[in-house]
């Protein structure tokens, strides 16, 4: 009688195959998982050379490698004489970490995407409570540069960006502004794709109209509602837009585009 094999349990766990790191890899992600959950400090200086490579099990070559990787981003500091500490600056130390995560591995754009819409709303808001009039000086003028840049994809695509980087200043929170830095590279590909679809610019730009004019309004928000809005619309594009290598005709979607900056520019009066 043939024997059925027993279904696997729901709570049983799934197992991948394990994935070969290099030596020096594992030691970065020791080092940091001991600086994340405070078990090293800033400013705390590290056992010497030779303590760690006894304790890590390893050879010198492989410690440095990874010693070296961690001064590169500035979660280490590395001096002649003085060995090797935690960076001191603890204010920005929380952006290193996040900065090696995004040099060290592969990042969701989409992920990415959701992170902005949860904390660009808060930027919004912030800013149209505290901004003053050179803020708004500085977002009017960059909203003139994009209305007049419909027609050239790359350009837009940096002054979307700056347009998101001067609320994030105004706001006055510099974790968001490290954070978009920091993803910079990661959301250009992402506008780069969706932007050149038909219609994706002047679409765009009146969802940046409604976030200036919140902001001008004192309607915090009203703001972080246009922002929300702006944000998860730009997310659908992006999912339903093909890569950039589909060869979509680029100027027949500028001719497109050009009749968008046409109803912006009435909206800008």
């Amino acid at each position: 009688m043939e024997r059925k094999s027993l279904p696997r349990k729901p709570t049983e766990p799934k197992i991948t195959p394990i994935v070969k790191t290099t030596i020096s890899d594992e030691i970065v992600e020791q080092i940091m998982g001991l600086i994340e959950r405070g078990d090293l400090q800033p400013g705390q200086r590290l056992p010497s050379e030779r303590e760690l490579c006894v304790r890590f099990g390893t050879g010198r070559s492989s410690l440095r490698e990874a010693l070296r990787c961690l001064s590169i981003v500035g979660v280490l500091h590395a001096r002649v004489g003085e060995g090797t500490s935690v960076a001191v600056d603890s204010g920005k130390f929380l952006g290193k970490i996040l900065q090696w995560r995004l040099i060290t591995e592969q990042q969701d754009i989409e992920n990415l995407m959701q992170v902005r819409i949860a904390l660009e709303g808060l930027t919004a808001a912030s800013m149209a409570l505290q901004c003053t009039p050179e803020d708004l000086g500085e977002l009017d003028e960059l909203i003139r540069k994009m209305t007049k840049a419909q027609d050239d994809q790359k350009k837009f695509t940096l002054l979307d960006l700056e347009f998101h980087v001067a609320i994030a200043k105004a706001s006055g929170n510099s974790l968001v502004l490290d954070l978009i830095a920091m993803i910079r590279g990661q959301l250009t590909r992402a506008l780069n794709r969706v932007l050149i679809l038909p219609n994706a610019r002047p679409l765009s730009l009146q969802e940046h109209l409604r976030i200036v004019k919140k902001i001008r309004e004192r309607d915090a928000d009203g703001a972080r509602k246009a922002m929300f809005a702006h944000l998860t619309a730009s997310l659908e594009r992006y999912r339903k837009s093909a890569p950039v290598d589909v060869g979509l005709n680029i100027a027949a979607s500028s001719r497109l585009n050009k009749t968008g900056a046409k109803s912006a520019k009435r909206r800008l009066g």
